[in-house]
């Protein structure tokens, strides 16, 4: 299967690290937002560097709790919390990044 320009062969298992751009998420609490909701960016690489040590394939990305009871947020606030990070990211890692999201407008090139 290719990804872009990344081929990946899917004959084994791959490895998915997951970065929860929320501040209500069930795994991780919001620990890589500040207190204002902007990413925490420093944090939010050095996360993403570990889980491609840990053999991570891919790195899904989501700013949208999906919890049952969780407030809807705009389109706005989700781009707000996922771009900057797909951004560094993919600057600085060469991994494959996927987007946890219910909104088709969120379409990056």
């Amino acid at each position: 299967m290719k990804f872009n320009e990344k081929k990946i062969e899917l004959d084994a298992p791959k490895v998915m690290g997951i970065l929860n751009m929320t501040p209500d998420s069930f795994s991780d609490g919001g620990k890589y937002l500040d207190v204002g909701g902007k990413p925490l960016l420093d944090k939010v690489l050095q996360t993403a560097e570990d889980m491609q040590q840990a053999g991570a394939t891919f790195i899904d990305i989501g700013g949208e709790s999906t919890r049952p009871g969780a407030e809807s947020i705009s389109l706005q606030e989700e781009m707000d919390r996922v771009l900057p990070v797909v951004e560094i990211i993919h600057k600085n890692l060469d991994i494959i990044i996927s987007l946890d999201t219910s909104s088709p407008e969120l379409i990056l090139e």
